[in-house]
């Protein structure tokens, strides 16, 4: 199978990927219905992509496109999912979506949460959240690219987004950056 992956490369999924046989390209331009590395693709997972993919090309991969996100959805769509989970004190855990027009909205696959402990800072949070989700997506990976799962609809009125830009007025509390802990952080939002 030919898979793109949208985003970083990932040492985790590269491996998985060549054991199993696929051919995974890595691609973190813009992607356009026109691009040629497109061409001969049967899936696309995006992982930690920075652009919003065109409707043409989710149409294109209708089942054959997913998302990785680092949140627990409904909650923390969009940008700074990790962050956003302690500020609004929301679950936290990883989410596989097919891909629809919204932001981080399509129908959910797989899920999953974290357990988070008392020591934890945003960077080990983030790092458990990434380990879980490639974790997660290579355990249902079979399933996944065969369409097997009855995807579940999200809850629209319920959960939370964030742009980039929302986490301005809470930059202060991150002490430390990616150091600080995350105690100093929960609920923060909400006060």
């Amino acid at each position: 199978m030919n898979i793109l992956i949208l985003g970083p490369k990932s040492e985790r999924l590269s491996y998985f990927f060549t054991k199993n046989r696929d051919n995974v390209i890595y691609y973190e331009e813009k992607l356009y219905l026109s691009s040629k590395v497109l061409k001969n693709i049967d899936f696309i997972i995006s992982y930690r992509y920075r652009y919003i993919i065109q409707e043409e090309i989710i149409k294109k991969f209708h089942k054959k496109i997913i998302n990785l996100h680092i949140s627990y959805l409904p909650w923390n769509k969009g940008a700074d999912p990790n962050l956003w989970s302690f500020l609004e004190d929301t679950p936290k855990g990883v989410t596989i979506h097919y891909m629809d027009n919204g932001i981080d909205t399509g129908d959910i696959l797989v899920q999953e949460t974290i357990t988070v402990f008392a020591d934890d800072t945003l960077k080990t949070t983030y790092d458990r959240l990434t380990k879980t989700i490639e974790l997660l997506l290579i355990k249902h990976w079979n399933n996944i690219k065969k369409a097997e799962y009855s995807a579940v609809k999200q809850l629209h009125p319920n959960g939370s987004y964030h742009k980039s830009k929302d986490k301005q007025p809470y930059l202060y509390l991150l002490t430390k950056g990616w150091e600080t802990p995350i105690k100093n952080l929960i609920g923060r939002a909400n006060k």
